[in-house]
């Protein structure tokens, strides 16, 4: 769809606050009318619609399509959502080492050692470490308190954790990032660190390096989202 709009603007009502193109109202695929729960996520969506110069490139508006999952996705299927993001919490990467060599078990202990404290504390959890690919059942305690976090996001919350979930692989990054502990450009490097390992020992190629920006950038703004919905 090309641009036909000339003004974009927001409008508070009842369900929060609407995004209005030269004053009609922007629908969601589902055609259910576009709004958003404070002004803050309001205005970054406002910025990703006035930024639209021809064509509309969903790709480039990501606040919009979590915007669009929160409302046609997650508020008609909240249960399945909070049951898919938890279900990190029996195989989360911060877990998961590898058998050696000892340079990258001490890599993946600095990288993922103090996040996992950091949900020990908080959630007063424990976690068994994996060494090698084999699944290790987490304490039933632990997977419990975690999924209970999940289910306490709001709908708008969950569209951004499910994206972040998938990236990364971690239900505690995820979390982290949901409770402000940590930022996305600092927990990046540590999600990715086996990756920056290898790319050590056998360099990369272009392919390798893009395809990360892309997921890096994903990453951010996914995690802004998060926050912003708060």
């Amino acid at each position: 769809m090309k641009r036909f709009w000339k003004k974009v603007t927001t409008e508070r009502g009842a369900a929060g606050f609407a995004i209005r193109l030269d004053g009609r109202a922007v629908k969601t695929p589902m055609r259910a009318e576009l709004y958003l729960p404070n002004e803050a996520l309001a205005r970054a969506v406002k910025v990703e619609w006035d930024a639209v110069d021809d064509i509309i490139d969903p790709a480039a508006m990501p606040m919009t399509g979590f915007a669009n999952a929160a409302i046609d996705r997650v508020a008609n299927e909240r249960a399945a959502f909070v049951a898919a993001i938890g279900e990190y919490a029996e195989t989360d990467l911060f877990c998961y080492r590898a058998e050696g060599p000892a340079a990258l078990l001490e890599r993946q202990a600095a990288a993922w050692g103090h996040w996992l404290h950091w949900a020990e504390a908080r959630y007063l959890i424990g976690f068994h470490l994996v060494h090698g690919i084999m699944h290790m059942p987490q304490p039933a305690t632990t997977v419990a308190r975690l999924q209970q976090a999940v289910a306490a996001l709001n709908d708008w919350q969950l569209a951004a954790a499910s994206k972040l979930a998938a990236l990364s692989g971690s239900l505690v990054a995820v979390l982290a990032l949901a409770e402000g502990r940590a930022q996305a450009e600092t927990i990046w490097p540590d999600l990715i660190a086996d990756e920056l390992w290898q790319e050590e020992q056998w360099g990369a190629d272009d392919y390798a390096l893009k395809n990360r920006r892309d997921r890096a950038a994903d990453f951010a703004a996914a995690a802004r989202f998060l926050i912003m919905a708060a």
